[in-house]
């Protein structure tokens, strides 16, 4: 059977095994409880054995629940599931499972520790899963994005500017040593791309479901299922699942109230069972909220809808899925720092922000005259304002057969459209963008250059390109993105004696442009942050990119022994991207802006695109897993992964982001796709104390090896500013590391868990680089942007219908430059939730009341990092204590 072990991560520290002895069938059971979750806990405390079950099955079951008498074990936990269709059956001496009734033994996914839905190591795995469950996740954070619900996780480095960890732009996440665009992420199977920011293959979690549509998030921190639908999976895969639609017809309806004007509503409608197995949901949401620090006509967010069927014929299953979302979101300026002094002013930290939509104090913090003033000086170097619009139709259709008990079929068809962009209204008076102004709307400003900078006329800035900007200063700035992919998935299971065969294919067709496009701010046309401008001064540069995916996997998990699993397999990777420029932008345009006696290159020449590929033939995976005891196991994992080519061009880490046709042949001739070698191996636990004060213990230890191969980078020149000018792409070499990661959950008793996650990572780089001018020192040094070590923890108590919880997130300093010569502070934060519901209202299910604290010591600390060069980093500071209230009712 495949199994998870309950409640998360987590492990026994003991070398010494705790076995007790098999408990007899009948039992005196007195159980009273509001939830299934309380009734379950109670009846393992009493009868002293093991439950498992699958979540998604029991999580639709309301109380009360009362079981009260002498009777068999099996017999008091049918009475706990009456309401629903399940079987109970003893898989062995100490352990009940709960089965769907027309399931077949063997598809419990989830193990209850105490019934309480937390944390969950995925057992019968080769490799390290995590999963964390919808209800956890909006515990701790009522609606928010289910990427930041994995910042609890060992191994994992989330931070975001925002609480709810929506805000894409300075959105970072760090896996085992990789970053954001080094792994992969799917919704239901379902290929979401990269998670870049500048949109190019795909969307962001949470703008592909509503957050509490999220069944769940599960994390396979070292290596992804072979059969995982991405490219980008270096360092994993994160999968988000959605739930289904529910058996009872009714509806959900949740409304949250909080700090700086908060206020999202969510609303579910089930339709129940209908006709042959049908069910249905339709479920849509609305959040606004003024960004914190931002004043009040900064607002941030957006509207969703979700719309799932589910038909489960006798041996055909038939899933639909559609998600549309529109949203706007303020973007929040970072810091330059450029020195640990930053460290003794943490009130630095908040000092910026945007000026809209004051545009007259935007103007006298840089003066408007026409005069020889420079911009001001970090930190009064504000936006007037910046924002990220984004819109997303996403659907996919999924058709599963069952031919015999053998032979399974699994297809996939889905499709994505997205249309956006990310505006910025800033000054014109800085060199590189005073230069590509120039090079479009002046071209005689080329006599303003003088040694390799743009200097100021003595009457003050170009004339013609303060008219043609509005006469304010000020010019806004777009990336304007449009992303049309489909594709399929199709996978066969063969299941024959010992062996489980899987094989299938996955192909996409994606096509993207991006452009660059420069728009006049005057005094009677302001613009917003919440439109894309019209007519613009120019477009400085569009790519076009074409890309044809094709990933063929193979596998074989063997049951070798009753307790001992084998599998290997491989999969082929090939990705075909075709760049064009239709509009390149001018040379000069492009040049390198730099300080000191350095010359800015006028003759630099744009890159005219081209075909390259990314192609593996054989990338293997071999794995095992050993049940040594009936509560412990030691799993295995070897795998390689190849990250293709980022389809996007000008300023990106990308064979296209290079400036001149001359580099692109020479990357396409000697250019190397990232790959890494993955081994992982560790220890899941599940152990039942039932002792006076402990009833269990569970846990995972993992310890794990990555050698990953031709690192790729943007090298940011110094004094590049907003322009994005002066980047180019370089293989920084290769990067070795090895971490350890220990989570584990007590479980005190049916009311009071604790949950803690330690890692330690040691990540670094094998060799120095150079971005062709400058040498960076970078051998041995740590990869910028991870704590080495930190630690997470969840306290959790329930009692009858309350439930309150304190998460707290500790990680140590982590630098923030390639050289390691800037690290940002060590930062401690935490949060807090209660709640509580009512139940035995008339027409209603239950009333739940949620309260919850953002930040709760409000500290002052760095939240995302951008990493730089030798010389500076870029940080955002993390969002002050917020406070907020929900209210939700089922019916």
């Amino acid at each position: 059977m495949r199994f998870v072990s309950p409640i998360s991560a987590v492990c026994v520290l003991s070398v010494s095994a705790y076995f007790t002895q098999a408990h007899a069938q009948t039992h005196t059971f007195n159980i009273s409880a509001h939830t299934f979750s309380d009734a379950l806990a109670a009846f393992q405390k009493q009868s002293g054995l093991s439950v498992l079950a699958n979540t998604e099955d029991t999580r639709h079951l309301s109380g009360p629940y009362v079981v009260s008498g002498k009777m068999s074990d099996v017999e008091a936990l049918k009475q706990l599931v009456k309401k629903g269709s399940f079987t109970v059956h003893q898989s062995s001496p100490r352990t009940l499972v709960i089965e769907k009734a027309q399931f077949p033994k063997g598809h419990a996914k989830h193990v209850y520790a105490g019934g309480e839905e937390e944390i969950v190591a995925t057992g019968r795995q080769t490799r390290s899963v995590m999963t964390v469950g919808g209800e956890q996740m909006q515990a701790t954070m009522p609606g928010q994005n289910p990427l930041q619900a994995l910042s609890i996780l060992p191994g994992v480095t989330f931070t975001n500017v925002d609480p709810w960890g929506n805000n894409e732009q300075n959105s970072s996440i760090y896996v085992h040593g990789f970053s954001t665009t080094q792994l992969g992420y799917t919704l239901d199977g379902i290929p979401l791309g990269a998670g870049a920011y500048g949109n190019y293959n795909g969307l962001s979690p949470q703008r592909a479901a509503i957050s509490e549509d999220i069944s769940k998030v599960a994390l396979s921190s070292g290596t992804g299922a072979l059969g995982t639908a991405s490219s980008s999976n270096l360092g994993g895969t994160i999968d988000f699942t959605t739930a289904d639609p529910k058996k009872k017809a009714g509806a959900t309806v949740k409304q949250i109230f909080g700090s700086y004007n908060t206020f999202r509503t969510f609303a579910r409608v089930d339709t129940g069972n209908f006709g042959n197995n049908n069910s249905a949901y339709f479920a849509f949401s609305r959040q606004d909220a003024r960004a914190w620090n931002l004043n009040g006509a900064n607002r941030q967010g957006g509207y969703q809808v979700n719309a799932k069927f589910l038909h489960k014929g006798e041996k055909t299953k038939i899933t639909a899925y559609f998600d549309w979302q529109n949203k706007s979101e303020p973007n929040t300026q970072g810091l330059s720092i450029n020195s640990n002094d930053w460290l003794t002013d943490p009130t630095k930290q908040y000092t910026r922000g945007a000026f809209y939509p004051d545009l007259a104090a935007a103007m006298a913090n840089y003066p408007s005259m026409s005069s020889k003033s420079k911009a001001p000086a970090a930190p009064n170097n504000q936006y007037y304002f910046s924002s990220a619009q984004r819109t997303d139709f996403l659907t996919y259709l999924k058709i599963s057969h069952r031919f015999n008990s053998h032979l399974t079929w699994d297809n996939n068809l889905y499709f994505h459209y997205d249309d956006g962009a990310g505006v910025v209204a800033t000054s014109i008076r800085t060199n590189a963008i005073l230069t590509i102004l120039g090079t479009y709307l002046d071209p005689s400003a080329s006599k303003y250059i003088k040694n390799g900078q743009f200097t100021y006329s003595q009457k003050g800035i170009d004339p013609t390109v303060w008219n043609k900007t509005g006469g304010t200063g000020f010019a806004t700035r777009t990336t304007e993105y449009t992303d049309y992919r489909g594709g399929l998935t199709s996978t066969f299971h063969y299941r024959v004696g010992h062996h489980n065969i899987e094989t299938g294919i996955w192909y996409e067709r994606n096509n993207n442009e991006a452009a660059r496009r420069w728009y006049a701010l005057s005094a009677t046309n302001t613009l917003t942050p919440y439109q894309t401008p019209k007519d613009p001064l120019f477009t400085q540069w569009q790519n076009k990119f074409y890309t044809d995916t094709f990933v063929f996997h193979v596998q074989d998990t063997w049951k070798v022994l009753p307790n001992l699993t084998v599998m290997a397999g491989m999969k082929l990777e090939q990705v075909n991207t075709n760049g064009t420029l239709p509009v390149a932008a001018l040379p000069q345009s492009l040049a390198t802006n730099t300080t000191g006696s350095k010359t800015l290159d006028s003759n630099t020449q744009t890159a005219a695109g081209g075909t390259i590929s990314a192609f593996k033939p054989f990338l293997p995976a071999v794995g095992m897993v050993w049940d040594f005891t009936r509560h412990e196991q030691v799993f295995v994992n070897i795998q390689k992964n190849m990250n293709s080519f980022a389809e996007s061009g000008y300023g990106t880490t990308s064979p296209w982001g290079v400036s001149s046709q001359a580099e692109f042949e020479d990357f396409k001739k000697h250019g190397k796709p990232e790959t890494s070698w993955t081994y992982e191996a560790g220890l899941r636990t599940f152990r039942p104390i039932n002792s006076k004060f402990l009833d269990s213990i569970s846990g995972q230890l993992e310890y794990y090896h990555v050698n990953f191969y031709d690192r790729l980078g943007a090298i940011k020149k110094p004094d590049a500013g907003i322009s994005g000018v002066g980047t180019t792409i370089a293989n920084l070499g290769d990067v070795t590391t090895d971490g350890v990661d220990l989570s584990f959950t007590l479980k005190f008793n049916q009311h009071f868990s604790l949950y803690d996650a330690v890692s330690y990572i040691k990540s670094r780089y094998d060799n120095n680089f150079t971005d062709g001018t400058d040498l960076y020192l970078a051998k041995n040094k740590t990869v910028p942007g991870i704590p080495v070590w930190s630690d997470k923890f969840v306290l959790r108590y329930n009692v009858g219908a309350f439930q309150t919880q304190v998460n707290g997130e500790w990680m140590a300093q982590r630098p923030g430059t390639y050289t390691n010569t800037l690290y940002a502070p060590p930062r401690f934060t935490m949060g807090y939730s209660a709640r509580y519901s009512f139940y035995n209202i008339p027409h209603v299910n239950n009333l739940t009341l949620q309260f919850n604290i953002y930040n709760l010591t409000n500290a002052r600390t760095w939240s995302s990092l951008a990493v730089g060069d030798a010389t500076s980093y870029t940080a955002y500071p993390m969002t002050p204590r917020t406070f907020y209230g929900t209210v939700s009712a089922s019916f």
